[in-house]
């Protein structure tokens, strides 16, 4: 990606360290604020068109902040596992690096937000997930801790989901999906368009080479 090289020579120095970590103790910390102190603070921190077009700009930066709203076992899995992807593609990319995937998330969903009237940084985390199994397909995991599963099913799967949702859902949840992604789609776009188009041309190739010996 020669644009992200160009960019990470002259402002490479900006880059945030432990910036994964970061986003995960604000939202632990925005959890526990929802939970047992004021839950209204999930008004003050999310995405919002009305929001941001009243002057409320905050929220461009703190919606990344907003938990999951769950209990707190079903918190720390999602957490831990935001934390080990976001942490091992952190180590694999560089401070600099993993702060422009981040920041495109973030515009993509300030983006989707002021098109459709809201937005959240649920996206950028798959987009993390989407990454990592595109990067380290053939990586074992244990699914729940019990099932041993490799990345590139777990990220078929995810893919498949998104899909589904992308073709039932309304105009609002298309655009949310493809923005919610754009990281991924900036940093592999590319990357997938090549092998997409590889595929096609060797399955074409294959096909033609079958037919010529049918004929035979």
């Amino acid at each position: 990606m020669r644009w992200i090289d160009k960019l990470e020579r002259r402002y490479g120095r900006y880059g945030i360290p432990n910036l994964m970590n970061i986003l995960l103790v604000g939202q632990i910390l925005a959890w526990f604020i929802i939970m047992f102190i004021n839950q209204n603070l999930m008004y003050w921190i999310t995405l919002s068109r009305s929001g941001l077009l009243s002057g409320q700009i905050w929220r461009v930066v703190t919606f990344v902040f907003m938990p999951p709203i769950a209990g707190a076992f079903e918190l720390l899995l999602t957490l831990y596992f935001r934390w080990w992807v976001g942490n091992a593609l952190e180590r694999a990319w560089g401070d600099f690096r993993f702060l422009v995937y981040v920041l495109v998330g973030m515009a993509g969903a300030v983006l989707s937000c002021l098109i459709t009237g809201s937005g959240s940084a649920s996206g950028i985390f798959l987009s993390l997930f989407f990454a990592y199994a595109w990067m380290w397909p053939d990586q074992q995991v244990l699914l729940f801790f019990i099932l041993p599963i490799k990345m590139k099913w777990m990220g078929a799967a995810a893919a498949v989901v998104w899909v589904l949702e992308f073709l039932t859902g309304g105009f609002s949840t298309k655009v949310s999906l493809i923005f919610g992604i754009a990281g991924f789609l900036v940093f592999f776009g590319r990357e997938i368009f090549l092998q997409i188009r590889d595929a096609i041309v060797s399955y074409k190739r294959r096909k033609d080479w079958e037919r010529r010996v049918n004929r035979k």
